[in-house]
């Protein structure tokens, strides 16, 4: 049974994959990825062929082999800091790497590029959430929504009136009513 690699090119018999160390090593590492995903890091890994030649099975194993500890913890370390990274986000990233392709300078040489576009969208995320909660709390909303009604003030305390204040009061009201009636 022949193969064609998406990733280098290469065409091979499925015996000589399995016989030849890198190949498999490469296989394994691609194992452990699952379905769609796995077809988007092999289109990723076609980056890295140097043109006029062919991505050696080797170097496809030692690349995935620095991206599945990654992939699988779903973070990334870089530049002293660690970042969470889940699924959805390298799959975002490496559509937008494969979308840019034409501007990119190939062959890549390390996951860099990659990885900084991972940074930049955690980035991005971290900010959008930032901005939700400072509108939260000056207490704008998304269109449609209502603000939290605010909390209704107190009462001022008042004093209990003297007697006298109160007897003051009710002659003021007898004048006013006996002045209105007359």
């Amino acid at each position: 049974m022949k193969l064609v690699c998406p990733a280098c090119g290469s065409v091979n018999s499925l015996d000589s994959l399995v016989g030849h160390d890198g190949a498999r090593a490469a296989l394994a590492e691609l194992a452990a990825l699952s379905g769609p995903f796995a077809g988007a890091v092999l289109r990723y890994l076609a980056l890295f062929r140097p043109a006029q030649r062919q991505l050696s099975f080797d170097r496809v194993a030692s690349l995935l082999a620095e991206l599945n500890p990654m992939i699988l913890d779903a973070r990334i370390t870089r530049n002293g800091r660690t970042y969470a990274a889940p699924r959805e986000v390298w799959i975002a990233a490496i559509d937008s790497i494969l979308a840019s392709r034409d501007r990119l300078v190939l062959p890549l040489k390390s996951h860099g590029y990659l990885l900084e576009i991972i940074i930049g969208q955690i980035h991005k995320a971290e900010q959008a959430a930032e901005t939700k909660r400072e509108a939260g709390r000056a207490g704008h909303t998304p269109v449609g929504g209502h603000a939290p009604r605010p909390a209704p003030e107190p009462e001022p305390e008042t004093k209990p009136a003297s007697p006298e204040t109160i007897a003051k009061t009710l002659a003021a009201a007898k004048a006013i009513t006996k002045g209105a009636a007359q």
